[in-house]
C-alpha cells in the first residue's frame, strides 16, 4: 500500500451502519421537502385557479430549471441530473394542479 492508501479520510473512520444512518435521514430530508414544495405548488394552483390562469408557465418552468441546473453547479452535482428530479418534480406538480382543479 501507498503511504496515500494507508491515510483514513474522515468518511472511513465511520461505520458502514452509521453512514447508512446518515443517508436515512437525509431520504427523510429530501420527503419532507418534496412535501413542502407540493404544498406550496398546490398553493399556487389555487391562486392560479382563483385569478383563471393556466396551469403550465413555461417561462416559471424554464426559471425552476436554470435555478435547478445552477445550484447543482454550486454543489458540483452532475446538472442534468438535477434537472431531471425537477422535471419530474414539476410534472407531478402539475398533474397535482390539474386534479385539484
Amino acid at each position: 500500500m501507498t503511504e496515500e492508501t494507508d491515510d483514513p479520510t474522515p468518511q472511513d473512520d465511520r461505520s458502514l451502519d452509521e453512514l447508512r444512518q446518515e443517508i436515512q435521514e437525509i431520504d427523510r430530508d429530501i420527503v419532507e421537502l418534496i412535501a413542502r414544495r407540493t404544498y406550496v405548488a398546490e398553493a399556487i394552483a389555487d391562486v392560479k385557479d382563483e385569478r383563471g390562469l393556466a396551469t403550465t408557465d413555461e417561462a416559471q418552468e424554464q426559471a425552476v430549471m436554470d435555478r435547478a441546473g445552477e445550484n447543482a453547479e454550486q454543489f458540483d452535482v452532475d446538472s442534468n441530473l438535477v434537472k431531471a428530479v425537477f422535471r419530474l418534480l414539476i410534472e407531478l406538480n402539475k398533474i397535482e394542479q390539474r386534479e385539484s382543479r
